[in-house]
């Protein structure tokens, strides 16, 4: 039995906004630090299903997805999200999968073998163009694909926000947390990413300002509290380091 993680009930499909819904997965481990997750699933024009960041397929939640369409793709949005997408790739063979740079080498490193259809870029391929934004973060450690869907006005973040919630979390592992400037009610870009754009300061003000643009009404986070109003406000917040003002 999954241990509880405080976002009950998990591996279950939740509607976050039209046509777009959130799963709660259980607790990974990253640097020694349990970590909940989250997935999000798109249903776009065509009827065909998105799914970012899968997680683990439990109880019937790669059932439900189906339910609601046909998965046409499976995102492995930065480079260290991936460790669900073969299992969701062997349940679902016909769908296309679309990871970050890096993402690859990564899951070889760790003894996942990860095969890609397309590597994902700034550029929005034509099955989702139109429907899904898109912008690639690159400090040249780390790689992230931002997604805002326009519809919903949703933006759709990996880990270039966390926002754990105390309450929720192991008591061992807050002053980590707290170190890492990962803390509801102000989750940030965790400090050691952060560190890793310090020579790439203007592409991510570029990334941030984008994002900024896109006007989101909320924003869904993988790991933490998501923002599910003021999607603008808590960009402003979270990077205010990045464009202060």
């Amino acid at each position: 039995m999954t241990r509880p993680t405080g976002y009950e009930p998990l591996f279950t499909l939740k509607p976050a906004a039209p046509d777009i819904w959130i799963a709660d997965g259980g607790w990974i481990r990253f640097y020694g630090l349990p970590f909940p997750t989250r997935m999000t699933v798109v249903r776009l024009a065509c009827g065909g299903l998105w799914v970012h960041s899968p997680v683990a397929d439990q109880g019937r939640l790669a059932g439900a997805v189906a339910e609601l369409g046909p998965v046409r793709h499976l995102i492995a949005p930065n480079w260290i999200h991936y460790a669900w997408v073969p299992d969701w790739q062997a349940r679902f063979p016909q769908a296309v999968i679309w990871g970050s740079p890096g993402v690859v080498a990564r899951a070889k490193s760790r003894g996942v073998a990860l095969h890609l259809d397309h590597e994902l870029s700034d550029a929005p391929p034509d099955d989702w163009e139109g429907q899904i934004d898109q912008l690639l973060a690159d400090s040249g450690t780390h790689r992230e694909v931002v997604f805002h869907h326009r519809a919903s006005r949703t933006l759709i973040l990996t880990d270039l926000i966390e926002n754990f919630e105390p309450a929720k979390m192991p008591w061992w592992a807050l002053p980590l947390l707290k170190l890492g400037r990962v803390c509801d009610p102000d989750g940030r870009m965790p400090r050691d990413m952060a560190a890793s754009f310090r020579l790439r300061r203007a592409h991510l003000r570029e990334v941030v300002e984008t994002m900024i643009g896109w006007a989101p009404d909320r924003v869904i986070l993988a790991h933490g509290r998501w923002y599910a109003r003021d999607g603008v406000g808590e960009l402003r917040r979270a990077f205010r380091d990045v464009i202060p003002g």
